[in-house]
């Protein structure tokens, strides 16, 4: 299989991408799913949502002050 990046994985092997997506290479093609969740119902006026890269997840932080979080009550992912 040949990922985006022109990169070549054997059959039923997996990786994970810089993007934080987890993929397979089969025989009828690749498949990819992100593998972290993203908050949906928060404050989005006082707060935001920070993806970090290194560790594939969200945190959402007071915009005002980012070192306190903010409440999440949904995820989906």
């Amino acid at each position: 299989c040949l990922d985006n990046e022109g990169k070549v994985h054997e059959f039923h092997s997996s990786w994970r991408t810089d993007d934080c997506d987890d993929c397979s290479c089969y025989e009828t093609g690749i498949s990819c799913c992100t593998n972290y969740m993203t908050p949906v119902n928060y404050d989005k006026e006082k707060c935001e949502s920070i993806f970090n890269k290194e560790t594939c997840s969200y945190k959402v932080v007071e915009k005002d002050d980012p070192s306190k979080e903010c409440p999440v009550h949904s995820w989906v992912g």
